[in-house]
């Protein structure tokens, strides 16, 4: 891996060398929020890069305001995956670090992030724990540092969510893409997770256990993006299980696929989809019988029965 060492930016001030990535799509309400946590850390990043993914609000005024502060990368709209990626190969930075144009950081998530990756050079990506908040900004929990044993690439196939803060809180080597590919741009939901999986498998990860992100979920997005999820779920664990050691791709993996998809049939359920719910429970249990059907049998129950999930 690339040593750190800190980078000149003007002058004689010295920043870290992070490239900031911020995909911005209609997002005057909230952008300058975000840009400005970017310029606000203790220790500063080489450069901030805004990729208005062809907006037709005021973005491009928002971004104009900040002149040289920031560079901004214009584009026709392609969704997330597409502004990542642009944000990725116009990067100069050795470190490519995200954020979600509603999301923001604490002042001091920059230096953590850098020094954790400084000093452990094995340590490919990182993320830092993060606070969730909903749109008025009341607490609704945490979303805390993962905690696993041995592979982490393994630890993602049982735990999709195991990257504390996601696209707002990872941080990546840059040269890592080379190996590992960009984000998959047909993927029309969890591509951060297809990414980490696929830097996992060349790199380690560590993640810092202090909440220096802020992540905003909106209580409706669940219920209206179930089907778009499910969807990208189940082809995330098809098409990176050749990732897991042959002797994991096994009962291991369907085990994960079981879970996952008891998880979303509580989701569909409470959505008022019986149907869909029944029939994904029914499949987690023929993947995974005697690991997770005390669970799929319990649910089948409940919901044959009529009880809150």
């Amino acid at each position: 891996m690339t040593p750190l060492e800190p980078a000149p930016r003007s002058g004689t001030m010295m920043s870290a060398p992070i490239s900031v990535v911020i995909p911005a799509y209609n997002a005057a309400w909230c952008l300058r929020r975000a840009i400005d946590s970017v310029l606000g850390q203790t220790l500063p990043c080489l450069e901030t890069l805004v990729v208005d993914d062809g907006s037709t609000d005021e973005t491009a005024a928002v971004l104009e305001s900040y002149g040289p502060r920031i560079r901004v990368i214009s584009k026709p709209n392609g969704g997330l995956s597409s502004a990542r990626n642009a944000g990725i190969r116009a990067a100069r930075g050795a470190l490519v670090a995200f954020l979600d144009a509603d999301d923001w950081w604490l002042p001091q998530k920059a230096a953590a992030q850098w020094s954790l990756m400084r000093d452990r050079p094995s340590v490919g990506f990182s993320s830092v724990a993060a606070c969730v908040v909903d749109p008025e900004g009341r607490v609704l929990n945490a979303w805390p540092r993962p905690r696993w044993q041995g592979s982490f690439l393994e630890h993602l196939f049982h735990h999709l969510a195991a990257v504390a803060g996601s696209g707002s809180g990872v941080v990546v080597r840059r040269e890592l893409f080379d190996r590992a590919g960009m984000f998959d741009e047909n993927l029309r939901s969890l591509e951060d997770v297809d990414m980490w999986m696929r830097l996992a498998a060349v790199s380690d990860f560590d993640c810092v256990d202090e909440q220096v992100v802020v992540i905003v979920k909106r209580p409706d997005s669940m219920s209206r993006n179930i089907a778009v999820m499910r969807e990208a779920a189940i082809t995330v664990m098809h098409k990176n299980r050749h990732l897991l050691q042959e002797a994991r791709r096994g009962s291991y993996w369907r085990t994960g696929m079981a879970s996952l998809l008891a998880d979303y049939a509580k989701w569909q359920y409470r959505a008022g989809r019986r149907g869909t719910a029944f029939a994904d429970v029914a499949r987690a249990l023929t993947l995974a019988p005697l690991t997770r059907g005390r669970l799929c049998l319990g649910l089948l129950r409940d919901m044959a029965l009529g009880r809150p999930l």
